[in-house]
């Protein structure tokens, strides 16, 4: 199978900076970690790809300083030989969870060196794409999805927010929660000192022909998910017009927060550009797409 990542951050219209941080590794057994894309579609290697959104919270309290951190801290905690010994032991969601823990701890001891970034955090997407599964590890609202043209658009992660909260009790739908007052309100993120950041964690079944995004709150929170399916099914052949297209969304829809979109597309060795298949095939396929939920501590 190739891959091919697209990445998009942008400040937006109304913030003075941007606090969203992104970094990506096409090929873990290069470790070569990039806050740019490669243009083409490359072989996706034993050890996977791994992609990391983080959406920094402070404002003047050095939001972006706590991001950085996150997404620096997860790099070094995916060294070559942890990656290696965890794909050998299949045990990829024990170490998504350090990386999660040790990113916790860089933002927290920063705190504690200097107090001018006291109250700073940050939430934290991570998917690591292997040949057959994406495995997602999560911290607050930033969200991956994973779209089929045969099957749609699918959400892998739950927003720990307030405002899912409401959703989940009935109390709002999704579509009021993207303009509710609290939707701003995490309830679960990187640099609290009163709680553990214990990420959640899922595994879900891929294949070639799908594509999978990661993305803060500055399109989600924004951009119904519909709206976002639309622009993913116009422009499927393309990822790179993929990112483009849904910044421009996000900025339509008023631009009010940092926007931060990296997005992987799966294909087939043998093809150069994604290719619709029939949606027989894929319904047959997607008999065994299953997602495994690995929540809390496990």
């Amino acid at each position: 199978m190739k891959i091919r990542l697209s990445a998009v951050n942008d400040i937006g219209r109304e913030r003075e900076n941007n606090e969203d941080a992104y970094i990506v590794c096409p090929d873990m057994n290069r470790q070569e970690w990039l806050q740019a894309t490669p243009p083409t579609y490359i072989p996706l290697g034993p050890l996977g790809a791994v992609a990391v959104v983080a959406d920094g919270m402070g404002g003047a309290n050095a939001g972006e300083v706590a991001s950085s951190l996150a997404t620096t801290a997860i790099q070094e905690t995916l060294t070559a030989e942890r990656v290696s010994q965890c794909v050998a032991s299949d045990d990829i969601p024990l170490l998504l969870r350090k990386c999660v823990s040790d990113a916790d701890k860089a933002i927290k001891l920063r705190m504690m060196d200097d107090p001018s970034t006291t109250g700073m955090g940050t939430t934290v997407v991570i998917c690591w794409i292997t040949a057959d599964t994406a495995h997602v590890a999560w911290c607050g609202d930033s969200r991956c999805y994973l779209y089929n043209p045969s099957n749609g658009l699918r959400q892998l992660t739950k927003d720990h927010s307030y405002v899912q909260q409401l959703v989940d009790r009935g109390e709002i739908t999704e579509q009021e929660a993207l303009t509710h007052p609290d939707s701003n309100l995490i309830t679960r993120g990187l640099g609290d000192f009163d709680a553990m950041s214990v990420p959640d964690v899922v595994s879900q079944p891929i294949g070639a022909g799908d594509l999978l995004m990661l993305c803060s709150d500055g399109l989600s929170g924004y951009c119904s998910d519909s709206d976002i399916e639309q622009v993913l099914q116009s422009n499927y052949h393309d990822v790179a017009a993929c990112c483009d297209q849904l910044f421009s969304l996000a900025m339509q829809a008023g631009g009010h927060d940092n926007i931060c979109i990296v997005m992987a597309s799966l294909i087939d060795d043998q093809q150069e550009i994604p290719i619709l298949q029939s949606k027989a095939k894929f319904s047959l396929r997607n008999l065994f797409r299953l997602p495994t939920s690995h929540t809390g501590q496990g």
